[in-house]
């Protein structure tokens, strides 16, 4: 869970580390379990390879392959799941593969009132069923809490910062590292061309917990997020169309 901490110490530029090679990303296994596998690998292999058996070429194959993954620090199985033990595989890896989804939605109302309602953060758990709680530390940083999966489990929580924003037109965030959940994304309010509408636009991308395996096993049990997303992007046309909101 992320930790909360208030004021000026709250504000954490979230940049990605410089410097990393092709290679570091490629290493999905951390450096004992390198060991581990290197040294066990070897072993069997060496065993196995004495044996004139199918048994010991059963070994022997088992060696090989956990040899190969002591030596390269890569993990076939790990990679098929979107698993990492390797610390700074693992930051360069889950954003590679992170899950993307965009949305877009007509509403018959002004880009100021939706970028208004929208940007007062504490009013989001509104419109979205998974969020519980929106507290807004300053004009860039917020801290979020939702509500459990599928599966059940303890409540998320991450803290967000504005990265990108211009009034009445768009706002961009991210989280910031340490959060339960990796992920950034933006809203963009343009005005029809007749004027009477504004398409909003919200662009989503995020790491889930247990990576793609853990946003299959959510698609399952009816939390896709691209169907969360439709469906909060309705309550939010509903809710703005009918005026069932109190300006702020």
């Amino acid at each position: 869970m992320a930790t909360s901490i208030s004021g000026r110490e709250r504000y954490r530029p979230n940049k990605q580390d410089l410097g990393w090679t092709e290679e570091q990303a490629y290493r999905n296994v951390g450096e004992v379990e390198r060991t581990v596998s290197g040294l066990l690998g070897g072993a069997l292999l060496m065993t196995g390879l004495f044996r004139r058996s199918w048994g010991g070429a059963i070994l022997a194959l088992t060696g090989a392959v956990l040899l190969q993954r002591g030596l390269t620090g890569h993990c076939a199985l790990y990679q098929a799941f979107d698993a990492n033990t390797n610390e700074i595989g693992r930051r360069k890896v889950r954003t590679g593969s992170a899950i993307k989804v965009c949305k877009t939605i007509r509403i018959e109302s002004s880009p100021e009132e939706l970028y208004r309602f929208w940007r007062h953060f504490e009013n989001l758990p509104r419109i979205m069923n998974q969020i519980e709680s929106v507290e807004v530390i300053n004009d860039r940083l917020s801290h979020w809490v939702a509500k459990t999966g599928p599966l059940g489990g303890p409540r998320v929580e991450w803290d967000a910062e504005v990265i990108n924003e211009v009034e009445n037109e768009l706002i961009g965030w991210r989280s910031l590292r340490g959060s339960d959940i990796e992920h950034a994304g933006s809203v963009r309010f343009e005005r029809t061309p007749d004027g009477r509408a504004t398409d909003v636009t919200v662009n989503l991308q995020y790491a889930p917990p247990g990576g793609r395996f853990g946003a299959w096993i959510a698609k399952v049990f009816g939390e896709a997020p691209e169907l969360k997303m439709e469906e909060d992007l309705q309550r939010f046309k509903e809710s703005m169309e009918s005026k069932a909101y109190s300006t702020r």
